[in-house]
């Protein structure tokens, strides 16, 4: 069925008056670290072309700072810095002249990486260095005039438009929450002065610029603050915007800083779209909604409820550029769907790397890693169906290569299949049912249910052999590790090992919180609820206190088990969790009462429980059941199997590395092979 027929919604164009949007579809924005890098603008143009050629409306780039002070990364602010910004814009147009590209104006106030961060007081987030440098009122009209300058030198660079963030603890948002607008001027105080930095940016800007200018102000329409701005001041504000010149208003939830998830993918799909419906009552300009919308029958369900009139799809169109190709041409089981993992867009951009995209490694590296089709065909056995041997499979036949994919078990997915039983982590089933559509696509042979042998491959003559065997849990030296008391991390996610009420987890990494969280998880994943999403992070969507949690206590039901979570290290339980969703795994667990404890020395198993030392002091802990998360080894038996009858194979994913369950590395390097048999 052809999609502009299947979702009407998304394919309604979007008349602006002075131009319109072809679609309904927005590629929000991030930052990707190519800003920074080496040739990065060259490799941003092909980046944004390949998803204007994609089929989105609209895209809005990563955020560039006006000036120095707003952050140590890109700026745009002279008409040299604009001319590099042209080799994206002309490149976007070139690709499709209907799209129309935004830029974001990103002034980070006192969360900028650079050593004098400024803000309207000088009051420290949470997640900053260090408390910014309070703004003189000659400061803030700098700031000011720096903002407008930069939409001035973005309409020189051929963009259509300017999105101004006024959201997320960044500059302007921190002028319009009280707790961090403490001044005394005309730019602080009752919210009339908190809201005048924003409304003179979109005022100003609009002056500047023009009527014919896409104009997109992002409001901070629930920012999960304790004292957080009140419903009536975001309407209140939303209304001036639109007053100031703002073509389009674009929601955001949560600061940085907020204890709230928002984007992980623990959180409901369209969660917070309920929100931009009721602001988009009060206003007349077109809405932009957003987070977790990640499939097209999401965002056509958002457009038919009225909750807004653009849906933005960020991550989704790292994870599959042609998302909305394939939805016009009725392949929306073809999409390669973000699952929310963060673990290479946003934790990357966290820690100062360039961002991917965990089930699509060509994301920012499109100037890198290409499949092109074969001179050469091969026929070529991949052994596991695993993350990296699917990945390495499907590539390999989409170049052309004659792929045969054996394994034992009787579905795809290998470690995908415990993942997704985790809650919380759901989004897996979609990577399962990608990868199971391109099997068909690319006709794959898949031969499941099949061990296959290092002669039976001799004799089959392969080209080629991958071994994509995976891992085998690590069983540590602990006398009485084969106790009846004492069962493995893969049992225990398959349900096929019974758990007792008094329950430690030998291994506090990924695998031990998964495994932590599964056992001492009641009912229904909130992950597929959102009012019970709601209940157990404290936000009420109904009568949105200040920032959306004011006064209101997080509901948790605790585990129903004595849950111990324990690692021999003595740092921090959970520290080297990603860096955007290791926070809310330990406050999940901290909700559900379950023990996290370090330094732990195991000395034996036995009838009276687990016997070690935490911190050198002496316990016996009385559990019912001991559930081993300690690490994996690569399992090599294949491969040294081939070795022996002379035939020549490479390893991938956790065959080749096994430092812990890490799809992420594993699809990467998948692919990266493949890319070059």
């Amino acid at each position: 069925m052809n999609g502009k027929n299947k979702y009407p919604h998304i394919f309604e164009p979007l008349d602006l008056g002075f131009t319109t949007i072809k679609n309904r579809i927005l590629m929000g924005s991030m930052h990707t670290g190519l800003e920074e890098a080496e040739h990065g603008y060259e490799r941003m143009a092909t980046y944004y072309a390949e998803r204007a050629a994609g089929g989105v409306g609209m895209i809005i780039t990563g955020g560039i700072s006006p000036n120095v002070e707003g952050g140590a990364g890109p700026k745009l602010s002279t008409s040299e810095e604009a001319a590099e910004h042209k080799l994206i814009t002309d490149a976007v147009h070139a690709a499709d002249p209907d799209v129309k590209i935004c830029m974001q104006i990103l002034h980070m106030g006192p969360l900028a990486r650079n050593p004098e961060p400024v803000a309207p007081s000088p009051v420290r987030s949470r997640i900053a260095r260090s408390a910014p440098i309070e703004l003189d009122e000659a400061g803030v009209e700098k700031q000011l005039a720096d903002i407008v300058n930069c939409a001035v030198k973005a309409q020189e660079a051929g963009y259509d438009g300017v999105e101004v963030i006024g959201s997320a603890g960044y500059l302007i948002s921190t002028f319009l929450v009280e707790k961090t607008n403490q001044r005394k001027d005309k730019w602080g105080g009752p919210f009339e002065n908190r809201m005048r930095f924003a409304l003179e940016c979109i005022r100003q800007i609009r002056e500047a610029v023009g009527p014919e200018f896409i104009l997109i102000f992002r409001i901070a329409a629930m920012d999960m603050l304790q004292g957080g701005m009140s419903w009536e001041e975001v309407v209140t504000l939303a209304q001036a915007i639109e007053k100031a010149g703002a073509n389009i208003i674009s929601t955001h939830f949560t600061w940085h800083e907020a204890a709230v998830p928002t984007i992980a993918t623990m959180v409901p799909r369209a969660a917070f779209t309920s929100v931009t419906g009721r602001l988009r009552k009060e206003v007349t300009v077109p809405l932009i909604t957003s987070n977790r919308i990640n499939m097209p029958d999401v965002a056509e369900e958002v457009l038919v409820r009225g909750d807004a009139d653009i849906v933005s799809m960020a991550r989704p169109m790292l994870a599959d550029p042609e998302l909305v190709k394939k939805t016009i041409e009725g392949r929306e089981d073809e999409i390669n769907t973000c699952i929310a993992c963060n673990q290479a867009c946003l934790d990357h951009t966290f820690t100062g790397q360039i961002s991917s995209c965990l089930v699509n490694p060509r994301a920012c590296y499109e100037t890198e890693l290409n499949y092109p089709m074969t001179d050469a065909p091969k026929r070529i056995a991949v052994v596991g169906a695993g993350p990296a041997g699917l990945a390495y499979a499907e590539i390999a036949a989409r170049r052309g290569h004659q792929v045969t994919l054996y394994d034992g078990a009787s579905e795809i997915g290998g470690q995908f299949n415990l993942a997704k039983k985790i809650p919380g982590k759901e989004e897996f089933y979609e990577t399962l049912r990608y990868f199971g559509r391109m099997m068909d696509v690319r006709k794959i042979e898949v031969k499941l249910n099949h061990y296959v042998t290092a002669e039976e491959l001799k004799l089959a003559g392969y080209d080629e052999v991958v071994v994509a065997t995976g891992i085998m849990p690590r069983t540590p030296d602990i006398p009485g590790i084969d106790h009846k008391k004492v069962v493995s991390y893969i049992d225990v996610i398959r349900g096929n090992a019974p758990v007792g009420k008094k329950v430690a987890i030998i291994g506090a990494g990924g695998i031990g919180f998964d495994v932590a969280e599964l056992i001492s998880h009641k009912g229904k994943s909130a992950s597929l609820d959102r009012d019970i999403f709601a209940k157990e992070w404290g936000i009420d969507f109904e009568n949105h206190p200040r920032g959306g949690v004011t006064g209101v206590t997080p509901e948790v039901a605790a585990a129903d088990r004595e849950i111990y979570l324990m690692q021999r290290k003595d740092t921090p339980v959970g520290r080297g969790l990603g860096r955007t969703t290791g926070w809310t795994h330990r406050i999940s667990l901290n909700r559900r009462k379950v023990k996290m404890v370090n330094g732990c020395d195991y000395q034996k198993i036995d009838d009276q429980g687990l016997h070690l030392t935490i911190q050198g002091e002496y316990q016996v802990l009385d559990v019912d059941t001991i559930i081993i998360c300690a690490g994996q080894e690569p399992d090599r038996r294949l491969y040294d199997a081939l070795k022996a009858e002379g035939v020549e194979a490479t390893l991938v994913g956790g065959a080749y590395e096994a430092l812990e369950l890490d799809a992420k590395r594993a699809i990467n390097q998948a692919s990266y092979l493949a890319a070059a048999v």
